[in-house]
């Protein structure tokens, strides 16, 4: 692998600026690619932003950024997509720093900018070599996440489709209301694949990495979100982040009565003991309760009970200190017990180990 320093002017860098939105970005006279199919999405805030022009204007030194050369002499950005969007619109007008856009800027005040010297890293060699530096030189600065850095190890026309549908600003906004995280930071798009492949999601990405688009993958979504709907047609802000997919894929054959559901869901979302009401959702169709998160007994209602108890197990009515017995449900919650002091029992941990209805 060959790396090269070279200096680069922002007048350089901003001649031919083009952002051809779902098409990519454009600069450098057309000849750099400046949002690679394996890239983010524009994240930098304001002030991250308006951080980069500060330094241009005050003629501080830019971190170094870094560019792979291709086999046709282009260029695409490997590490300062962020700072380059940045320099370049503002550049082009697209927003103000300190209340001025760029061309309300004096002369001398637009060639010192226009002036300003880029280091820039020219890497030339394998595709395998950039892509490993690439993972490299990211643990800097803004870190990718886990699904950015697969994206760049399995780019190509399938990821590139596949954004279309769960990163982009103008993907279809259908279920976003149930997923959590952020499109731009690739999070809708791995909470989908986590579903899709079981938590395989490299083997289901190394799979489908040259597929001409990602269908199959939409696909499976809009099942996933249709089946939602139907099932439980009542939203409720809980339902934001649930693990829909796995759901979906243990009971997509089975079939429900979504009244007889939203009545119970109704119930437990009053019930105080419930302290996971986005658990209720699982709980109604796999009856685990550890989803539910019932309310544990306080540190009181423990030491009155212990007392009370006189410090004998309720079940093997064998003599504990405090520390070896835990607090129990006399009636059990799911047989309508509640976490209260008079349906507080002490037992000792083995014999709450095998004790039915935990």
């Amino acid at each position: 692998m060959i790396i090269e320093l070279k200096e680069i002017t922002v007048r350089e860098l901003t001649n031919g600026y083009q952002d051809k939105e779902e098409n990519g970005v454009v600069g450098y006279g057309g000849k750099l690619d400046i949002r690679p199919p394996y890239q983010r999405e524009f994240i930098y805030k304001d002030k991250q932003r308006d951080a980069v022009i500060n330094t241009i204007t005050k003629n501080f030194p830019l971190n170094v950024m870094y560019w792979a050369v291709r086999d046709d002499g282009t260029f695409e950005v490997i590490d300062g997509q962020q700072r380059t969007i940045s320099i370049c619109q503002y550049i082009n007008g697209d927003f103000a720093y300190f209340f001025k856009y760029f061309h309300n800027l004096q002369t001398d005040e637009k060639e010192q900018i226009l002036d300003y010297k880029l280091m820039v890293y020219l890497c030339s060699g394998t595709d395998s070599e950039k892509l490993d530096w690439f993972t490299t030189i990211n643990i800097a600065g803004e870190k990718l996440t886990d699904q950015e850095l697969r994206n760049a190890v399995y780019s190509g026309s399938w990821v590139s489709d596949a954004k279309r549908y769960f990163s982009k600003n103008s993907r279809p906004k259908i279920g976003d209301d149930y997923l959590s995280g952020s499109a731009n930071r690739q999070e809708y798009f791995e909470t989908v694949l986590g579903w899709i492949s079981k938590g395989n999601i490299v083997v289901y990405m190394s799979k489908h990495q040259h597929d001409p688009n990602a269908n199959e993958l939409w696909l499976y979504y809009q099942s996933v979100i249709s089946w939602v709907k139907v099932t439980f047609p009542k939203y409720r802000k809980e339902m934001k982040g649930v693990q829909w997919g796995f759901l979906y894929n243990e009971n997509k054959d089975k079939s429900f009565d979504h009244k007889k559901l939203e009545e119970e869901i109704t119930k437990l979302m009053q019930d105080e003991d419930v302290t996971n009401k986005r658990g209720i959702y699982e709980y109604v169709l796999n009856r685990k309760e550890k989803y539910l998160n019932i309310r544990a007994f306080s540190d009181n209602q423990k030491r009155e009970a212990y007392e009370r108890q006189q410090g004998v197990c309720n079940v093997c009515n064998e003599p504990f200190e405090i520390y070896g017995m835990e607090a129990d449900h006399v009636t059990p919650w799911h047989a309508g017990g509640k976490t209260s002091a008079i349906n507080c029992q002490m037992i000792c941990k083995e014999d709450n180990r095998r004790k039915s209805g935990k």
